[in-house]
Protein backbone atom coordinates (compact mmCIF):
# COMPACT_ATOMS: atom_id res chain seq x y z
CA UNK A 1 0.00 0.00 0.00
CA UNK A 2 1.30 3.74 -0.39
CA UNK A 3 0.90 6.48 1.54
CA UNK A 4 -2.75 7.93 -1.02
CA UNK A 5 -4.40 4.68 -0.89
CA UNK A 6 -3.41 4.69 3.19
CA UNK A 7 -4.49 8.12 3.94
CA UNK A 8 -7.86 7.17 1.68
CA UNK A 9 -8.07 4.24 3.66
CA UNK A 10 -8.03 6.17 7.02
CA UNK A 11 -10.83 9.04 5.55
CA UNK A 12 -13.11 6.08 5.22
CA UNK A 13 -12.52 4.54 8.52
CA UNK A 14 -10.33 1.95 7.58
CA UNK A 15 -7.29 2.65 10.51
CA UNK A 16 -4.97 -0.45 10.90
CA UNK A 17 -3.89 -1.48 14.05
CA UNK A 18 0.02 -0.97 13.42
CA UNK A 19 1.56 1.33 11.01
CA UNK A 20 5.31 1.21 10.16
CA UNK A 21 6.79 4.11 8.66
CA UNK A 22 10.11 4.09 7.15
CA UNK A 23 12.51 6.65 5.02
CA UNK A 24 14.28 9.52 4.29
CA UNK A 25 11.49 11.54 4.32
CA UNK A 26 10.93 13.28 7.45
CA UNK A 27 8.33 15.93 6.33
CA UNK A 28 6.24 13.63 4.51
CA UNK A 29 6.20 11.04 7.23
CA UNK A 30 5.33 13.85 9.78
CA UNK A 31 2.93 15.24 8.01
CA UNK A 32 1.03 11.45 7.59
CA UNK A 33 1.37 11.35 11.40
CA UNK A 34 -0.61 14.88 11.84
CA UNK A 35 -3.41 13.75 9.56
CA UNK A 36 -3.24 10.37 11.44
CA UNK A 37 -3.96 12.08 14.36
CA UNK A 38 -6.68 14.43 13.16
CA UNK A 39 -8.37 11.48 11.70
CA UNK A 40 -8.48 8.94 15.10
CA UNK A 41 -8.44 11.63 18.05
CA UNK A 42 -10.59 14.81 18.25
CA UNK A 43 -8.15 18.03 19.96
CA UNK A 44 -10.02 17.14 23.41
CA UNK A 45 -8.97 13.87 23.60
CA UNK A 46 -5.21 14.30 22.68
CA UNK A 47 -3.75 14.73 26.30
CA UNK A 48 -5.69 10.84 27.30
CA UNK A 49 -4.98 9.49 23.50
CA UNK A 50 -1.55 10.46 22.40
CA UNK A 51 1.20 8.20 23.40
CA UNK A 52 5.23 8.82 22.79
CA UNK A 53 7.81 6.20 23.07
CA UNK A 54 11.21 6.23 22.25
CA UNK A 55 12.81 2.65 21.55
CA UNK A 56 16.34 4.21 22.71
CA UNK A 57 15.06 4.11 26.24
CA UNK A 58 11.74 2.00 25.98
CA UNK A 59 11.47 -1.59 25.62
CA UNK A 60 9.77 -2.55 22.73
CA UNK A 61 7.24 -4.86 25.24
CA UNK A 62 6.20 -1.57 27.20
CA UNK A 63 4.62 -0.23 24.03
CA UNK A 64 2.98 -3.80 23.52
CA UNK A 65 1.70 -3.58 27.40
CA UNK A 66 0.60 -0.36 26.64
CA UNK A 67 -1.29 -1.17 23.43
CA UNK A 68 -3.02 -3.87 25.21
CA UNK A 69 -3.79 -1.23 28.15
CA UNK A 70 -7.84 0.14 27.83
CA UNK A 71 -7.62 3.69 27.17
CA UNK A 72 -8.65 6.20 29.85
CA UNK A 73 -11.78 8.54 29.25
CA UNK A 74 -11.15 8.17 25.56
CA UNK A 75 -12.30 5.39 22.98
CA UNK A 76 -9.22 4.97 21.14
CA UNK A 77 -5.30 6.04 21.92
CA UNK A 78 -2.80 6.51 19.46
CA UNK A 79 1.18 5.67 20.35
CA UNK A 80 3.64 7.21 18.41
CA UNK A 81 7.52 5.03 18.89
CA UNK A 82 10.43 6.81 17.57
CA UNK A 83 14.09 5.27 17.15
CA UNK A 84 12.29 1.79 15.73
CA UNK A 85 15.69 0.12 15.28
CA UNK A 86 14.56 -2.98 15.67
CA UNK A 87 13.49 -3.33 12.60
CA UNK A 88 16.50 -2.37 10.54
CA UNK A 89 19.49 -4.46 9.49
CA UNK A 90 22.26 -4.19 11.67
CA UNK A 91 23.72 -4.79 15.19
CA UNK A 92 21.43 -2.44 17.66
CA UNK A 93 23.86 -0.76 20.07
CA UNK A 94 20.97 0.01 22.30
CA UNK A 95 21.28 -0.25 26.27
CA UNK A 96 17.84 -1.56 25.75
CA UNK A 97 16.61 -5.21 25.56
CA UNK A 98 13.58 -5.36 23.14
CA UNK A 99 11.11 -8.31 22.77
CA UNK A 100 10.46 -8.76 19.77
CA UNK A 101 8.47 -11.48 19.86
CA UNK A 102 5.84 -9.64 22.45
CA UNK A 103 5.10 -7.44 19.36
CA UNK A 104 4.78 -10.74 16.99
CA UNK A 105 2.36 -12.23 20.13
CA UNK A 106 0.20 -8.55 19.68
CA UNK A 107 0.38 -9.11 15.89
CA UNK A 108 -2.03 -11.85 16.25
CA UNK A 109 -4.83 -10.40 18.12
CA UNK A 110 -3.88 -6.38 18.02
CA UNK A 111 -6.62 -4.11 20.34
CA UNK A 112 -9.16 -2.41 18.77
CA UNK A 113 -8.80 0.66 20.63
CA UNK A 114 -5.46 1.08 19.73
CA UNK A 115 -3.31 2.40 17.27
CA UNK A 116 0.58 2.09 17.00
CA UNK A 117 2.65 3.72 14.53
CA UNK A 118 6.50 2.67 14.13
CA UNK A 119 8.89 5.31 12.97
CA UNK A 120 11.98 4.43 11.50
CA UNK A 121 14.25 7.55 9.79
CA UNK A 122 15.97 4.70 7.49
CA UNK A 123 16.08 4.26 4.02
CA UNK A 124 15.50 0.41 4.34
CA UNK A 125 14.08 -1.74 6.57
CA UNK A 126 15.27 -5.52 7.11
CA UNK A 127 12.63 -7.68 5.41
CA UNK A 128 14.44 -10.35 6.41
CA UNK A 129 12.78 -10.29 9.82
CA UNK A 130 10.19 -12.18 11.22
CA UNK A 131 8.62 -8.93 12.31
CA UNK A 132 8.91 -6.77 9.42
CA UNK A 133 6.79 -9.46 6.97
CA UNK A 134 3.91 -9.94 9.88
CA UNK A 135 3.58 -6.06 9.85
CA UNK A 136 3.79 -6.10 5.92
CA UNK A 137 0.86 -9.00 6.46
CA UNK A 138 -1.44 -7.97 9.27
CA UNK A 139 -0.77 -3.56 9.28
CA UNK A 140 0.35 -1.29 7.12
CA UNK A 141 4.05 -0.62 5.86
CA UNK A 142 4.25 2.78 4.37
CA UNK A 143 7.41 4.16 2.55
CA UNK A 144 8.59 8.01 2.64
CA UNK A 145 11.52 8.45 0.20
CA UNK A 146 12.08 11.75 -1.24
CA UNK A 147 10.08 12.66 -4.41
CA UNK A 148 11.43 12.69 -7.70
CA UNK A 149 11.75 15.43 -9.83
CA UNK A 150 8.78 15.73 -11.91
CA UNK A 151 6.92 14.80 -8.45
CA UNK A 152 9.08 17.41 -6.78
CA UNK A 153 8.07 19.82 -9.00
CA UNK A 154 3.96 19.14 -8.67
CA UNK A 155 4.44 19.34 -4.91
CA UNK A 156 5.01 22.73 -5.00
CA UNK A 157 2.62 23.43 -7.58
CA UNK A 158 0.01 21.94 -5.28
CA UNK A 159 0.98 23.41 -2.01
CA UNK A 160 0.67 26.52 -3.62
CA UNK A 161 -2.62 26.05 -5.33
CA UNK A 162 -3.95 25.19 -1.54
CA UNK A 163 -2.45 28.57 -0.41
CA UNK A 164 -4.52 30.19 -3.45
CA UNK A 165 -2.00 30.85 -5.55
CA UNK A 166 -0.46 30.53 -8.75
CA UNK A 167 2.83 29.64 -10.31
CA UNK A 168 4.59 31.33 -13.24
CA UNK A 169 5.74 28.95 -15.31
CA UNK A 170 9.64 28.17 -14.68
CA UNK A 171 8.85 29.37 -10.98
CA UNK A 172 8.60 25.66 -9.00
CA UNK A 173 11.68 24.95 -11.00
CA UNK A 174 13.75 28.32 -9.75
CA UNK A 175 12.22 27.39 -5.87
CA UNK A 176 14.34 24.56 -5.53
CA UNK A 177 17.19 25.51 -7.72
CA UNK A 178 17.45 28.35 -4.90
CA UNK A 179 15.73 26.65 -0.91
CA UNK A 180 16.86 23.18 -2.04
CA UNK A 181 15.05 19.78 -2.04
CA UNK A 182 14.39 19.86 1.38
CA UNK A 183 10.41 19.86 1.82
CA UNK A 184 10.62 21.41 5.71
CA UNK A 185 12.37 24.43 3.39
CA UNK A 186 10.64 24.48 0.72
CA UNK A 187 6.98 24.60 2.44
CA UNK A 188 8.42 27.72 4.31
CA UNK A 189 9.56 29.57 1.42
CA UNK A 190 6.02 28.80 -0.26
CA UNK A 191 4.27 30.18 2.74
CA UNK A 192 6.70 33.28 2.20
CA UNK A 193 5.92 33.90 -1.92
CA UNK A 194 2.30 33.07 -1.34
CA UNK A 195 2.25 35.82 1.67
CA UNK A 196 3.91 38.15 -0.58
CA UNK A 197 1.89 37.56 -3.38
CA UNK A 198 -1.27 37.49 -1.51
CA UNK A 199 -4.66 35.55 -1.52
CA UNK A 200 -4.85 34.95 -5.50
CA UNK A 201 -1.42 36.48 -6.58
CA UNK A 202 0.75 35.46 -8.90
CA UNK A 203 4.31 34.10 -7.57
CA UNK A 204 6.79 35.19 -11.04
CA UNK A 205 10.40 34.57 -11.67
CA UNK A 206 11.03 37.71 -10.23
CA UNK A 207 9.35 37.35 -7.13
CA UNK A 208 11.32 34.20 -6.48
CA UNK A 209 14.77 35.90 -7.15
CA UNK A 210 13.49 38.60 -4.85
CA UNK A 211 12.58 36.56 -2.19
CA UNK A 212 14.62 32.89 -1.60
CA UNK A 213 18.37 33.39 -1.04
CA UNK A 214 20.66 30.70 -1.83
CA UNK A 215 22.44 29.17 0.60
CA UNK A 216 26.25 28.36 -0.19
CA UNK A 217 25.49 25.53 -1.53
CA UNK A 218 22.95 25.78 -4.09
CA UNK A 219 24.98 29.08 -5.14
CA UNK A 220 28.16 26.82 -6.13
CA UNK A 221 25.13 24.46 -7.92
CA UNK A 222 24.38 27.78 -9.59
CA UNK A 223 28.37 28.55 -10.64
CA UNK A 224 28.53 25.27 -11.91
CA UNK A 225 25.34 25.50 -14.10
CA UNK A 226 27.09 29.11 -15.52
CA UNK A 227 30.14 27.47 -16.31
CA UNK A 228 28.72 24.68 -18.25
CA UNK A 229 26.74 26.80 -20.04
CA UNK A 230 29.52 29.16 -20.45
CA UNK A 231 27.96 32.35 -18.98
CA UNK A 232 31.41 32.96 -16.99
CA UNK A 233 30.35 36.98 -15.98
CA UNK A 234 27.65 35.05 -14.22
CA UNK A 235 29.75 32.40 -12.46
CA UNK A 236 32.23 34.98 -11.37
CA UNK A 237 29.51 37.06 -10.00
CA UNK A 238 28.47 34.50 -7.51
CA UNK A 239 31.90 33.14 -6.57
CA UNK A 240 32.30 37.10 -5.97
CA UNK A 241 28.97 36.83 -3.94
CA UNK A 242 30.44 34.09 -1.79
CA UNK A 243 33.44 35.81 -0.92
CA UNK A 244 31.44 38.58 0.44
CA UNK A 245 29.51 36.67 2.77
CA UNK A 246 33.22 35.66 4.03
CA UNK A 247 32.84 31.64 2.70
CA UNK A 248 36.08 30.25 2.38
CA UNK A 249 37.63 29.69 -1.69
CA UNK A 250 39.26 26.38 -0.12
CA UNK A 251 35.43 25.61 0.82
CA UNK A 252 34.08 26.74 -2.12
CA UNK A 253 36.81 24.68 -3.81
CA UNK A 254 35.52 21.26 -2.89
CA UNK A 255 32.14 22.06 -2.78
CA UNK A 256 32.69 22.60 -7.01
CA UNK A 257 34.67 19.38 -6.87
CA UNK A 258 31.89 17.87 -5.45
CA UNK A 259 29.88 19.15 -7.69
CA UNK A 260 31.38 18.16 -11.02
CA UNK A 261 32.58 14.75 -8.96
CA UNK A 262 28.85 14.16 -8.85
CA UNK A 263 28.09 15.23 -12.46
CA UNK A 264 30.91 12.73 -13.97
CA UNK A 265 29.17 9.68 -11.56
CA UNK A 266 25.70 10.56 -12.76
CA UNK A 267 27.44 10.18 -16.51
CA UNK A 268 28.99 7.36 -15.92
CA UNK A 269 25.78 5.54 -14.38
CA UNK A 270 23.58 7.37 -17.16
CA UNK A 271 26.08 5.78 -19.45
CA UNK A 272 25.42 2.34 -17.94
CA UNK A 273 21.59 2.24 -18.36
CA UNK A 274 20.55 3.26 -14.53
CA UNK A 275 17.35 5.13 -14.21
CA UNK A 276 17.12 8.41 -12.34
CA UNK A 277 16.04 6.73 -9.09
CA UNK A 278 18.68 4.43 -9.17
CA UNK A 279 21.70 7.01 -9.70
CA UNK A 280 20.22 9.08 -6.89
CA UNK A 281 19.91 5.31 -4.54
CA UNK A 282 23.35 4.60 -5.74
CA UNK A 283 24.48 8.23 -5.19
CA UNK A 284 23.21 9.32 -1.82
CA UNK A 285 21.52 12.11 -3.75
CA UNK A 286 18.25 13.52 -4.61
CA UNK A 287 16.70 12.60 -7.55
CA UNK A 288 16.13 16.27 -8.39
CA UNK A 289 19.76 16.58 -7.84
CA UNK A 290 20.75 13.61 -10.43
CA UNK A 291 18.05 15.24 -12.80
CA UNK A 292 19.81 18.69 -13.12
CA UNK A 293 23.26 16.67 -12.95
CA UNK A 294 22.48 14.81 -15.76
CA UNK A 295 21.38 17.90 -18.00
CA UNK A 296 25.35 18.38 -16.87
CA UNK A 297 26.84 15.94 -17.41
CA UNK A 298 25.64 16.27 -21.35
CA UNK A 299 27.62 19.38 -22.06
CA UNK A 300 31.11 17.62 -21.04
CA UNK A 301 32.86 14.92 -22.40
CA UNK A 302 33.97 12.08 -19.40
CA UNK A 303 37.50 13.06 -20.25
CA UNK A 304 36.52 16.44 -19.95
CA UNK A 305 35.54 15.91 -16.65
CA UNK A 306 38.31 13.99 -15.31
CA UNK A 307 40.84 16.72 -16.28
CA UNK A 308 38.88 19.32 -14.34
CA UNK A 309 39.12 17.32 -11.32
CA UNK A 310 42.32 16.60 -12.24
CA UNK A 311 43.00 20.56 -11.99
CA UNK A 312 40.32 21.06 -8.60
CA UNK A 313 42.97 18.96 -7.30
CA UNK A 314 46.13 20.42 -8.32
CA UNK A 315 44.47 23.93 -7.02
CA UNK A 316 43.47 22.63 -3.29
CA UNK A 317 47.02 21.48 -2.78
CA UNK A 318 48.19 24.95 -3.98
CA UNK A 319 46.32 26.82 -1.92
CA UNK A 320 46.74 24.95 0.74
CA UNK A 321 50.30 24.92 1.21
CA UNK A 322 50.39 28.98 -0.36
CA UNK A 323 51.85 28.19 -3.28
CA UNK A 324 48.61 30.72 -5.07
CA UNK A 325 46.46 33.16 -3.81
CA UNK A 326 43.45 31.48 -3.23
CA UNK A 327 40.84 33.48 -4.69
CA UNK A 328 43.34 34.24 -7.26
CA UNK A 329 43.63 30.82 -8.21
CA UNK A 330 39.74 30.06 -8.22
CA UNK A 331 39.75 33.26 -10.75
CA UNK A 332 41.88 31.60 -12.51
CA UNK A 333 40.57 28.36 -12.52
CA UNK A 334 37.06 29.68 -13.41
CA UNK A 335 38.72 31.42 -16.54
CA UNK A 336 39.89 28.58 -17.80
CA UNK A 337 37.61 26.50 -17.22
CA UNK A 338 35.23 28.77 -19.27
CA UNK A 339 37.82 29.41 -22.18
Amino acid sequence: MDVKAAAKAIKQGEISPVYLLYGTEKYQMNEFVSFLEEQTLSPEERDFALVHYDLSETPLQAVVEEADMVPFMVPRKLILVQDASVFTAGKDNAKVEHRVESLLEYMKNPAEYSVVVFIVNQEKLDERKKIVKEIKSKGTLLSFMPLGSEDLLKWIGSKVKERECTLEEGAAELVVRNAGTKLQTLSAEIDKLCLYAGKGGRISVDIVEQLIARNTEQNVFALVEDIANLRVDRALAIFYELLKQKEEPIKIAALIARQFRIILQVKDLGGQSYSQQQIASQLGLHPYAVKIAGEQARKFQAAQLKQILSRLGTLDFQMKTGAIDKVLGLELFLLRLAA
